[in-house]
């Protein structure tokens, strides 16, 4: 990154633009001129918490960082906009059905987010989607509204449908939809052993597939679903049985974080067809499930890119409800079937923004070498003398040479190391001289107006490393198993140049526990503008976007376990209140969590202690301290404590 002009002076402004974050942020997030990044979850801008006072707040009540941080605001905002965007559409259009969001439950299970779903979403009757027992019995005891439907995906068991027709019988909106034709009998048996009658839907196989990661979720091979003929046997069956009058729902998933909204249309209009053909085959039907697929857009390029989307969440509601309007038109154009009630289960979209994960940095590893000696010594081997030429020799002409020059001069030199003929510290000479000689390409490469194009990798090359309080694998999976790129960026200092590119290391002992892809305005980069960090002085971090998935899959590479977790709600005077905290895992519940027993630990290392005292290892009044410190480590947070 060049050195700013003298006159020149950074601003806020320019470190939005360069982090992308009036795109990605969907008005939530924003910097302030004084540098601090800040959350903004209001219509009125000018309500806005710095990031940074956040933390403070957090330490002055003893919790550490790393933190998932929930901003409860966002949550009721996005609920609210995915529903009145819906209604506004559905009027705009003269739709005569209705919408109802239902929130998938395994996009994120914590209590705390699926609480607040169900109690703010009551007020549109937002209702919850299950796809096990364990999901289904959450959301038996949160769901409260009774107009609020309950969708009962995925395989499921005598228990499973004796839960779910008990529920029914309480008076919930439950549905059980049919993903394989052996389900139906059992529904069938235990709906006739319990005497209610099941509210049934089937999932359909769509032949259309959206692009994407989840590619596979839609089209003939897709895993779960019903083809033409199973649907057909479907209906027969009911026939046969006289319960046609319980299959009132069609239901279809065409995959997650869908970026292109002409897949979205397409399935739409495959899917309308079938839902008219089942009226037309007499059942009654009413509701219409299009699944997931609402993407967020990580990136802000609004494109349709994985990470992205290239429809704004207006456009959504408007093709969707238009989609289906034209999908159960005559063919005359006239109306066709009643329309039917729309159900969405945008879960990413929903609870994406609202976690922030706040972590520091702990370290940073630059490369740094030491300074090129005025005379080299009288045994150095002709190879690095040509390497040292070969830095003399650096121009804008020259650039593309030397660089070829350098990497070969290098290599015949660690080549010579290997075989014994040169030293180690002949060796580290044609290093120093190495990387010198890159940094000095490097820094002219940021003054030409067009580089060449086969060095753009010098910069990821001679990236910082920041060494942050956190694990990719347990905070941001999606990061390391998908390349799931996320917002990151400083929360402070933004009033200043970031002058450092770097990478992201986490504190596992893993190699894949970096992070080296990071947005940018002009696409997808290996390196993060950074600043370097002050001796003394705390620097922060935030990952964005990361509340959808990413707790639920995190794992205990190196036995991380789940991180302190807070959920703030803004006031509109600009302050900001703690109503939840969930304390991180102790060293002890993970270790309990790979079937180790505490209490056996802390009483095999009394043992050892005891024997070191025997031994004249240690004294009496040092076993008692070591065993305090291990007793600490064992109630202590599994992340860096200061």
């Amino acid at each position: 990154m060049p050195k700013p002009d003298a006159l020149e002076r950074w601003n806020a402004e320019q470190s939005a633009e360069l982090y992308n974050v009036l795109n990605w942020g969907a008005g939530y997030f924003g910097v302030a001129p004084d540098g601090s990044a800040v959350v903004t979850p209001f219509a009125d801008k000018s309500v806005r918490v710095a990031l940074t006072d956040i933390i403070e707040g957090l330490k002055e009540r003893g919790l550490e960082l790393p933190v998932l941080l929930r901003v409860e605001d966002i949550l009721h905002s996005q609920i609210t906009l995915l529903h009145e965007s819906f209604r506004t559409a559905m009027d705009l259009l003269g739709y005569r059905g209705a919408y109802r969001g239902v929130y998938p439950i395994k996009v994120n299970q914590q209590e705390g987010v699926l609480e607040e779903i169900t109690r703010f979403g009551a007020r549109y009757h937002h209702g919850l989607e299950a796809g096990s027992k364990a999901e289904l019995l959450a959301a038996l005891a949160m769901l409260q509204d009774p107009d609020a439907p309950l969708i009962c995906n995925g395989y499921k068991d005598q228990e499973f449908i004796d839960l779910g027709l008990y529920a029914r019988k309480m008076g919930f909106r439950i549905f059980f939809v049919l993903e394989m034709e052996s389900e139906l009998d059992l529904i069938l048996e235990r709906s006739r052993a319990m005497g209610v009658e099941p509210l049934l839907g089937a999932r359909m196989k769509l032949t259309a597939k959206a692009g994407g990661h989840w590619t596979e979720s839609g089209g003939d091979l897709s895993i779960f679903g019903l083809n033409a003929q199973q649907i057909v046997g479907v209906v027969d069956r009911l026939r046969d049985e006289d319960m046609l009058h319980c299959l009132t729902l069609l239901h279809y998933h065409l995959g997650s974080q869908i970026p292109n909204i002409r897949d979205i249309r397409t399935a739409v209009l495959e899917a309308c067809r079938v839902y008219k053909g089942l009226i037309e085959e007499g059942a009654p039907m009413g509701w219409l499930d299009l699944g997931g697929g609402l993407a967020v857009d990580y990136d802000g390029s609004h494109t349709n890119y994985d990470g992205s989307r290239n429809y704004t969440l207006d456009e959504y509601c408007a093709d969707v409800v238009e989609a289906v309007m034209e999908g159960l038109a005559e063919a005359d154009g006239s109306e066709g079937v009643e329309h039917p009630t729309i159900i969405t289960e945008s879960g990413r979209a929903l609870v994406a923004y609202y976690s922030v994960l706040l972590f520091e940095v702990l370290d940073v590893s630059s490369i740094k070498p030491m300074p090129t000696p005025e005379e080299l010594p009288e045994d150095t081997p002709p190879l690095v003398e040509n390497l040292l030429e070969t830095a003399e020799s650096v121009n804008p002409r020259t650039i593309q040479e030397c660089f070829n020059d350098a990497i070969y001069y290098r290599d015949e030199v660690r080549t010579l190391f290997r075989h014994g003929h040169i030293t180690l510290r002949q060796r580290a000479l044609a290093e120093t001289i190495f990387w010198n000689t890159i940094q000095s390409i490097a820094s002219l490469m940021n003054t030409m107006s067009r580089p060449p194009v086969a060095l753009e990798s010098l910069e990821a090359a001679l990236a910082d490393t920041y060494y942050c309080n956190f694990s990719v694998f347990q905070s941001l999976p999606d990061a390391w198993a998908i390349d799931q790129v996320f917002p990151i960026m400083p929360l402070q200092r933004l009033d200043e140049r970031p002058d450092r590119r770097g990478v992201i290391a986490d504190i596992t002992c893993d190699c894949d526990g970096r992070i080296d892809q990071f947005i940018d305005p002009r696409g997808p980069r290996k390196t993060l503008a950074l600043h370097e960090v002050r001796p003394g002085e705390n620097y922060y971090l935030g990952a964005f976007l990361v509340g959808a998935y990413q707790e639920t899959l995190g794992d205990l590479h190196n036995l991380l376990g789940d991180t302190n977790v807070v959920t703030v709600r803004i006031r509109p005077d600009g302050g900001f209140e703690f109503v939840r905290e969930v304390e991180g895992d102790t060293v002890a519940e993970v270790l309990e969590y790979v079937e180790y027993d505490a209490k056996r630990l802390s009483e095999s290392f009394r043992r050892r202690a005891e024997r070191a005292v025997r031994e004249g290892r240690i004294a009496p009044a040092e076993r008692r301290e070591i065993l305090t410190a291990f007793e600490d480590g064992l109630r202590g947070y599994t992340y860096f404590e200061r």
